[in-house]
């Protein structure tokens, strides 16, 4: 019997509907009803939309959750070194056997009918959960949320709602407002909405589909505060205050993605030594990760070699106000990103807390900017700046000039699996 390998069958479900991107929900609900419904038979669901901070605000959750040993499902996407990140049963990521097997399965009951690679590999998700025995499952939304694929599902236990900025106007909207409509659309009847802070319109938006829904809001700063107080979390809300240790991730904004998560837990009713285990035990890969090993750090020759996938104007602020809290080093930045990026919003606050860029080519994907381009794009943002051929030419370059500095990679989550895949 030959062994398909699920790279194969991904390329093979790519075929269905070549447009990667069209939010639409009826063709995975046609399929999920072939499947018997395997969206309806899922554990108790937290569902989270946002422009930033998800994938931060889902890995603390997990964590918290752990730590009081439930068994844990969850949903990202996009993954940064292996498809199989995506899914994970129970606390461990889905074997290759069992994803072949449910992308098989779902493939087999689709037939040959249109269907995009998210909308079909979330539907082999859901297979896989519904088979699976867990207390919880972490729904990560992959675009926007009222059409997003997750959003077949209608009863979740609690909806999340962090930071809304600019990303994806193409598909959600070119001002606030509209984005927001779009990300409050996992919203539900009677279900509580954990909101994160966010600017007047998309909170005006939020509170709106929130009302017209009948879905109660615990928003930051108006039923939960969080605030950042030397080496410390005080986070407080109507059952009282806690004092945490700050999350083990790196950078000024997993503040609020901790406050999210903090209020979740406690909707959950999870202890507060549960709650300090997710602040201790957090780990999320390619957010603000200093590199231990591999040739990049080998090259370095001693500087500091730093990941981020941050990629939009949002990303760009948050990285910003990190760095320029860390100690005092000089920062370099190598930088790829994808040509459907705002690269000149992210990059015109970064040109406050770093000098010199290295631009460079994300490896392997289609839509990545040239090296050239994203030099070209810094340089008109006040960057000092050139291309490079790899990251790895980079950091040694740098590494011959300022073997004291701190070298950032940036961009990009697609730069950041690459990087990743190499170095560790």
């Amino acid at each position: 019997m030959e062994v398909v390998s699920s790279s194969t069958v991904l390329n093979r479900l790519k075929s269905l509907y070549p447009k990667s991107i069209d939010l639409k929900l009826n063709r995975l609900e046609h399929l999920l009803g072939d499947l018997n419904h395997p969206e309806q038979q899922l554990p108790p669901t937290v569902h989270i939309a946002g422009t930033n901070g998800k994938g931060s605000t889902l890995a603390m959750i997990r964590a918290g959750l752990e730590a009081e040993r439930h068994r844990v499902h969850s949903y990202i996407s996009p993954h940064l070194t292996h498809f199989n990140e995506r899914i994970t049963l129970a606390g461990n990521v889905i074997d290759e056997d069992a994803l072949v097997d449910a992308l098989l399965e779902c493939e087999a009951t689709n037939l040959d009918h249109p269907i995009t690679l998210f909308e079909i590999t979330t539907a082999a998700a859901f297979l896989s959960f519904s088979r699976v025995d867990a207390d919880f499952l972490l729904l990560e939304v992959g675009l926007g949320g009222r059409l997003d694929a997750t959003n077949v599902v209608k009863q979740p236990e609690l909806t999340v709602i962090t930071p809304i900025s600019y990303d994806h106007e193409k598909f959600l909207g070119n001002t606030i407002s509209e984005i927001a409509f779009e990300k409050a659309g996992i919203i539900k009847p009677s279900v509580p909405c954990v909101v994160a802070e966010q600017e007047p319109d998309a909170m005006n938006t939020i509170a709106k589909v929130a009302k017209e829904k009948g879905s109660p809001l615990l928003i930051q700063n108006r039923d939960w505060f969080i605030e950042s107080v030397d080496e410390s979390l005080v986070y407080t809300d109507s059952k009282g205050s806690l004092e945490l240790p700050k999350p083990a991730l790196t950078g000024f904004h997993q503040t609020i993605n901790a406050g999210v998560a903090i209020q979740v837990l406690r909707l959950l009713d999870s202890t507060p030594d549960a709650i300090q285990g997710a602040m201790l035990n957090v780990s999320w890969p390619g957010r603000m990760q200093k590199l231990k090993k591999g040739p990049l750090v080998d090259s370095a020759q001693g500087a500091e070699v730093w990941l981020d996938g941050g990629h939009n104007p949002a990303a760009g602020i948050a990285l910003a106000r990190t760095l320029e809290a860390m100690p005092k080093r000089t920062n370099n930045l190598i930088c790829g990103m994808l040509t459907t990026k705002d690269s000149k919003g992210y990059l015109t606050y970064l040109r406050k807390v770093a000098s010199h860029l290295y631009g460079i080519e994300i490896p392997g994907e289609s839509e990545s900017m040239s090296a050239n381009n994203v030099a070209m794009v810094a340089r008109e943002v006040g960057f000092n700046s050139c291309s490079s051929a790899s990251a790895l030419e980079a950091v040694e370059s740098i590494a011959k000039h300022n073997q004291a500095s701190r070298i950032l990679v940036c961009g990009s989550l697609y730069l950041a699996g690459t990087i990743l895949r190499d170095n560790s």
